[in-house]
């Protein structure tokens, strides 16, 4: 799983196409990792609790887990939650959609001589094509870094907002930094 300003906007779009809510109390959060994982051994090694306080929270002898258990036994669930959706909605976005990135980070350029190179704060929405969504979702399933998904998004930045699509500025090199938040929707 990809940790990062990218890698969590990506994993928060894929939140938003949930159909149903995901399992609220720790018991049924138990109860549907182990439909994942299918063994309490293995439930147990993702929390990093013992195999029996798994039994005892798939029980309901135990309801309150220590706030990092909880943290980890929520994520996990989330990850896992309706993995159909989740590929329909990115195939949907990588094939025809697109996907749309709310920014506000300092953009720096390298253009031609006489324009200025230097870097700014700037908040931009921008819609990027569908091959920018393909591009993101398969570098995310390769398990590529935080810095290659920046440099996706950099680029489809660079050629629809800053070159619009090759009407303007060419031979324009955006640099994509000091990310103060980026939002991804598709």
């Amino acid at each position: 799983m990809t940790v990062g300003e990218i890698g969590d906007s990506l994993e928060r779009a894929d939140r938003h196409t949930f159909t149903r809510r995901p399992p609220q109390s720790t018991q049924a959060r138990v109860r549907y990792l182990l439909t994942q994982v299918k063994t309490t051994r293995a439930a147990a090694g993702l929390l990093g609790v013992s195999q029996r306080s798994v039994e005892r929270y798939l029980q309901g002898t135990r309801r309150n887990p220590p706030r990092a258990v909880a943290d980890r036994l929520e994520a996990e669930v989330r990850r896992r939650w309706q993995p159909r959706v989740r590929r329909r909605a990115q195939q949907q976005a990588a094939t025809a959609t697109g996907i749309t990135v709310e920014t506000r980070a300092r953009f720096g350029f390298t253009a031609a001589p006489g324009s200025t190179d230097d870097g700014r704060i700037r908040r931009i929405t921008q819609h990027l094509p569908a091959a920018y969504a393909q591009r993101l979702f398969d570098a995310r399933e390769a398990g590529l870094s935080e810095q290659q998904l920046k440099s996706i998004v950099a680029e489809g930045l660079q050629e629809r907002y800053f070159k619009d699509a090759g009407r303007r500025a060419p031979g324009l090199l955006v640099e994509f930094t000091d990310i103060d938040y980026v939002e991804l929707e598709y």
